[in-house]
């Protein structure tokens, strides 16, 4: 459980001189942030306000207390009591909450909400505070299951002062389930430390046939390898700055540190399906993911680690949570490969919630690439852009969803990714005999080329010394001397 809590001064100050120059009776934000359990204590990194919702109208808002008729006389100062509570929509704010952690590397997470109300409204709304948290996190959840709790900071104006409650996550949350912690501000941004990684996958799922599993459009196979491959990632060891990593040092030296997992073989499913008759077809699911996480001075480095698996598995459910939205909004991308004439129907359908089963041709399904803006004192920030897209909409996602200034220079944008990930479906055979299908592969891929030209000249050179080696023995044979 979280029992202290230390806010980043120089971001908090600034987010009180906001509030207080903006005369607003109230508002509501994300606390972005780190909890962590080994050391039992929470950081915030800045507070980021919710927009106004599709409408127009704020987040947050103050329902004032009905006025007594006259009639019935005044009331004494003890009976004088302020009755007015907090209006929030409690969907939209959650809906930030996932958008925004879509944003965040490791290390970083949506730890929470704030609000800036009075003291009154603000105790008079304990109810919806709690359900408003309770939605937060589960729309922007964290990978750490032993993590049951929240932060909600209360800024209030009247009087001016800072405080902090933890909030445990329960099926039903109530009032009851907000704890006063200790918090303070001071320096916590310049305290961390950088973790970058290139990790580079190649995953072959098979398709079955309808009969055998309910879950054959591309997204829910991609959805459910997903998580089975995080569990698969727990397990990898790691290499920081080329020493193997000791769950319980801690990192001593400053700058950038290098990642680098070493992932176990692991039992193979693809193989295993060799065996078996249901299947149709494979899915390969390939590409980099690269990762920042950002790891407090006095956390293990093993957390850096933890921090690293958790951002790429994220990055991997967010890229294709980002797909799924768009096929649902009636934008989702086409598919890049052939199809036969009998399945013209289904190309209508976003190729994310084709049924892969049905398929008789290649389907390509290019993942959107990941991209980094630098945030604040050293830290990153992430964005994902669909081929067609360019940094502009990096920057009005910076200044939508986190309120910050966007780069002016874009060369400060960095794309590490030098290949996103794709998913593609073909048929069983084609995918297990190498150059089976060279010239459909060869459009989409020129090193597959290089590769059969590589093969038919190792070919010729082997025949060519066979030949030469029967000639020679067949020639020192013919001039053998006789004695």
């Amino acid at each position: 459980m979280v029992k202290a809590v230390v806010g980043e001064e120089t971001r908090l100050q600034l987010a009180e001189d906001r509030l207080s120059r903006s005369s607003l009776p109230a508002q509501v934000g994300l606390v972005i942030g780190k909890l962590s359990s080994t050391l039992d204590r929470g950081f915030v990194f800045d507070l980021v306000p919710t927009p106004q919702n599709d409408a127009g109208q704020p987040a947050c808002s103050v329902m004032e207390a009905a006025k007594d008729d006259k009639r019935k006389g005044p009331k004494s100062k003890s009976q004088a009591t302020d009755t007015s509570s907090l209006i929030i929509d409690k969907d939209w704010v959650a809906e930030h909450a996932r958008q925004v952690s879509r944003m965040l590397v490791g290390g970083m997470n949506v730890v929470g909400i704030y609000v800036w109300a009075s003291e009154a409204s603000f105790k008079n709304s304990a109810l919806v505070l709690c359900q408003t948290i309770k939605g937060v996190a589960e729309a922007a959840s964290m990978l750490e299951a032993d993590l049951d709790e929240r932060l909600l900071i209360h800024i209030c104006y009247s009087p001016r002062r800072w405080t902090c409650r933890n909030c445990t996550l329960s099926s039903n949350v109530t009032s009851n389930s907000l704890r006063p912690c200790d918090f303070k501000m001071g320096r916590v941004l310049t305290s961390l430390q950088t973790f970058k990684c290139l990790y580079n996958f190649d995953l072959r799922l098979p398709i079955y046939c309808e009969s055998a599993s309910n879950s054959q459009t591309l997204s829910d196979i991609l959805r459910h390898r997903i998580s089975v491959y995080a569990k698969e990632l727990r397990s990898a060891k790691a290499l920081i700055d080329g020493n193997l990593v000791v769950d319980a040092e801690t990192c001593t030296t400053d700058g950038l540190h290098e990642v680098e997992l070493l992932q176990p073989f692991m039992k193979d499913t693809y193989i295993e399906a060799c065996s078996q008759k249901d299947i149709v077809g494979v899915l390969v699911f390939t590409g980099s993911v690269c990762s920042f996480a950002h790891l407090n001075s006095k956390e293990p480095i093993s957390q850096a680690v933890a921090d690293i698996k958790g951002d790429i598995i994220r990055s991997l459910q967010s890229r294709l949570d980002i797909l799924c939205d768009e096929a649902d909004g009636g934008l989702g991308p086409s598919n890049n490969g052939n199809r036969e004439s009998s399945n013209e129907a289904s190309s209508e359908k976003p190729v994310s919630q084709l049924v892969l089963h049905s398929l008789r041709k290649v389907c390509n399904l290019a993942f959107p690439r990941r991209v980094f803006v630098p945030w604040l004192m050293g830290t990153y920030v992430c964005d994902y852009l669909q081929p067609s897209e360019t940094f502009e909409v990096v920057k009005d996602h910076c200044v939508e969803l986190m309120s910050m200034e966007p780069p002016n220079d874009t060369s400060t944008i960095l794309e590490p990714e030098a290949e996103a990930p794709i998913a593609i479906t073909g048929s069983f055979w084609d995918l297990v005999v190498p150059f089976s299908s060279s010239i459909e592969k060869s459009k989409e891929n020129p090193k597959v080329v290089d590769a059969q030209k590589a093969v038919k000249s190792n070919n010729i050179k082997f025949i060519a010394a066979v030949f030469v080696l029967i000639l020679s023995i067949i020639f020192g044979y013919r001039v053998r001397p006789c004695y």
